[in-house]
């Protein structure tokens, strides 16, 4: 009872003792996953972002979605049934920063390629509640009007290479293509990137 006492009435020791348990939780929870080969191998027939999808994946981040939507759907019977097959480790082995998430404002996105069409994604970002009349989601009607210049696109793919994801200079080399002459808006790179969310797994179910 004393070294009970002695460990809550000291703050020291309670930080010591709380980091150390901590410490094995991580241990025993989070490192052996590294060295579980299925969780280091990318699923099959995954590739790496083109440049389009690359830039929209981009925008999601600045323009926030991430913080609404989660890209993460856990192995419990709701979520499947609503969303569609979990997620796995194998289909995020490219993604850098992976925006798994953990707050759903809005709907989880992990499997929304190919769920709707591009009209649709069109029309819910330009004017949400004109698609989903109790939506919260803000607007976004700049992305219509913003062209994507493609400038840093073979920077970005440079830099993604580093870390792991399998540019070929080929890749990098005609980055910019897609983008000469200002086709590219930013709503065109959104939608592709949205396009292609977990379509891998849903053409396995």
């Amino acid at each position: 009872m004393k070294n009970h006492d002695l460990v809550e009435k000291n703050i020291g020791w309670m930080i010591l003792f709380t980091v150390i348990a901590i410490s094995f939780g991580a241990l025993v929870e989070i490192v052996p996953q590294f060295f579980i080969k299925e969780n280091n191998e990318p699923i099959a027939g995954l590739k790496p972002l083109g440049p389009i999808e690359l830039e929209g994946r981009d925008i999601y981040i600045r323009e926030g979605c991430h913080v609404c939507h989660t890209q993460m759907i856990r192995p419990l019977r709701a979520e499947v049934e609503r969303y569609g097959h979990y997620s796995m480790a194998q289909e995020s082995v490219y993604e850098h920063p992976f925006l798994w998430g953990s707050k759903r404002t809005g709907p989880d996105l992990a499997r929304v390629g190919g769920r709707y069409s591009d009209e649709w994604h069109r029309a819910h970002m330009y004017d949400p509640r004109n698609v989903v009349p109790e939506s919260i989601m803000p607007a976004y009607p700049w992305l219509f009007d913003n062209i994507v210049t493609g400038e840093h696109t073979a920077a970005k793919m440079r830099a993604m290479r580093t870390v792991g994801v399998p540019y070929t200079d080929e890749d990098i080399a005609n980055a910019g293509k897609p983008f000469i002459g200002g086709r590219v808006t930013e709503i065109d790179a959104l939608v592709a990137y949205l396009q292609q969310l977990g379509t891998l797994v849903q053409q396995k179910r």
